[in-house]
Formats: C-alpha cells, sequence, structure tokens
C-alpha cells in the first residue's frame, strides 16, 4: 500500500498535481490540515481514499480536528499539530499520541518535514507543498509504503 502524506497546502495545488503526476497510483492520501475549503477538490485530485483533518486556518470547515486511524498494523493519529506546540518541540503531541494507543503521530502546522523514530512512536510531518519553511525551501510531502506484513517504511521527498 502507497500513502501520500501532505499538510498545509493553503489553497495552492500545483504542486499536489505534479506530485501526483511523479509518484503515480497511490492507494490513499492523508492531508493534515489548512485545505482551506478545497477538501472536495483534493478528493477530487487524489482519486482515492482520502483522510483529512482541519488545520489552524480551516475556520469554517466541517472536518475533524483530530482522527484516528488504523493503517497495516498501525494505530496512526491524525492532527494539525497546532494544539500540541509542534512548532516549539514535539514531545507533547508524541506524549498524546503515546496516552491514545497509537504508534504513529502525523501532524502538519510547522511547513518543516520531520521523520522522528522515537521509542514508543513515530513522529511524521511531512513539511507544506504550498510555502516550505526547512532550509532548502522545497516543497515536500511523506511517502509511507506499507508492505503484506503490515510493516511501514517512510520516507520525506521534494519537489
Amino acid at each position: 500500500m502507497k500513502i501520500l502524506i501532505i499538510s498545509d497546502t493553503h489553497r495552492q495545488h500545483e504542486s499536489l498535481k505534479k506530485v501526483l503526476k511523479k509518484e503515480g497510483k497511490v492507494d490513499m492520501l492523508i492531508h493534515l490540515g489548512d485545505v482551506e475549503g478545497y477538501e472536495d477538490y483534493i478528493k477530487e485530485l487524489a482519486g482515492c481514499p482520502v483522510e483529512m483533518v482541519a488545520g489552524n486556518n480551516d475556520f469554517f470547515s466541517s472536518l475533524e480536528k483530530e482522527k484516528e486511524i488504523r493503517i497495516g498494523k498501525y494505530k496512526v493519529l491524525l492532527t494539525h499539530g497546532h494544539y500540541y506546540y509542534v512548532s516549539m518541540e514535539t514531545s507533547m503531541i508524541k506524549q498524546e499520541a503515546i496516552s491514545r494507543g497509537c504508534n504513529i503521530v502525523m501532524y502538519g502546522h510547522t511547513h518543516k518535514p520531520v521523520i522522528e523514530y522515537d521509542p514508543h512512536v513515530i513522529a511524521l510531518n511531512p513539511g507544506s507543498l504550498s510555502y516550505p519553511r526547512q532550509k532548502n525551501r522545497k516543497p515536500s510531502y511523506i511517502i509511507m509504503n506499507v508492505d503484506e506484513k503490515g510493516e511501514a517504511t517512510f520516507g520525506i521527498y521534494y519537489l
């Protein structure tokens, strides 16, 4: 199973179109907030099952603020991250995921890609496809591959 993880598109979708073309078929798309009213458009572009949560700029959205889902053998917490002060550090969001029995927490908000392997939880932030803030300022995303045994691997990719 190939899962595309994105966040913080902020009404700018050219990079998403490029990623979908570059990556080919994906089995699921996860958007971690700041969709800004384009939920249906992103679902149409993706052409696969989509999971989304609301971000701090999704003011009038009916999207859930957080969601727990199953992917392979993992319980995953999806959140934008702004309620957990992720711009400062990730200990609070990782502790929340652990307290909920989650193996993985996926968040956005910082516009900086991160994969952190902790003994009890994996924290993933795909960065932003529209307004990247990391050193190289390239639009970023994460691909999660889940094998037949339910084991996951992750990679950060740039446009």
